[in-house]
């Protein structure tokens, strides 16, 4: 989707200590919050708790209002005609994947412990996401150990996913993204990673922000490219 420059802005960056919820019940709120808290966990670093992703999801699933961010961070552009009502039916889609999605939770926690979702303890909480997902919890990953790690290639498209998967997406999504969407408070995802990232989008459009001095400044395309490498060798 390209979007017109001219396209008229509007409201402000969201704000990650708001309690205000323009999609989620009250209940639907504290089920996915807690939910989202087992897939980026609280350990020796911040989890999906602390960075408020159950912000960036509530906006998001919210409508069209907090989409797509300007490009100086001042607030989101406001979606009209053909594309507002194509991103309406889409999120309407999404809205009744994530109300079935948290009745299921509380299925399973209710026939496996008589219990609502958002009231049992985290390895509860877990056990039940491996029902609701078909698969064993993953194993801790630890960055910097001599056991490899497997890396693969993750979506970001989330049109058609199942509730878990789509809850999964979003949760990276909202761990991850720029603060200006409600997600990652403090760059608490960027911090987890080492990622120095810009203190606003505005800082990447001026030229405040830069990646330059992580880029090799230095280089001999022959050890770059394979082939030109070969070339030297003969």
């Amino acid at each position: 989707m390209t979007l017109k420059a001219d396209w008229e802005i509007v409201g402000a960056p969201v704000d990650p200590d708001s309690d205000e919820r323009l999609f989620f019940t009250e209940h639907g709120w504290e089920t996915i919050e807690a939910a989202a808290a087992r897939i980026i966990p609280t350990d020796r670093d911040p989890g999906a708790r602390e960075a408020r992703v159950i912000v960036f999801l509530d906006r998001y699933l919210s409508g069209s209002d907090y989409i797509f961010a300007a490009a100086d961070g001042s607030g989101f552009l406001k979606l009209t005609g053909k594309f507002a009502d194509a991103w309406r039916a889409r999120m309407a889609d999404m809205q009744q994947t994530y109300r079935d999605g948290i009745k299921r939770l509380d299925e399973i926690a209710g026939s496996e412990f008589g219990k609502q979702f958002k009231e049992l303890g985290e390895s509860e909480q877990d056990h039940v996401l491996e029902i609701l997902s078909g698969a064993p919890k993953p194993a801790p990953v630890t960055l910097g150990t001599s056991e490899a790690v497997g890396t693969f290639l993750q979506g970001v498209f989330d049109e058609g996913l199942p509730f878990f998967d789509a809850l999964c997406l979003h949760v990276r999504q909202g761990f991850y993204c720029d603060p200006v969407y409600g997600g990652n408070k403090d760059q608490i995802g960027w911090k987890v990673i080492g990622f120095p990232g810009p203190k606003s989008l505005k800082d990447t459009m001026d030229g405040t922000y830069s990646t330059t001095e992580y880029f090799v400044q230095e280089y001999d395309w022959h050890e770059l490219v394979p082939y030109l490498r070969e070339q030297v060798g003969d």
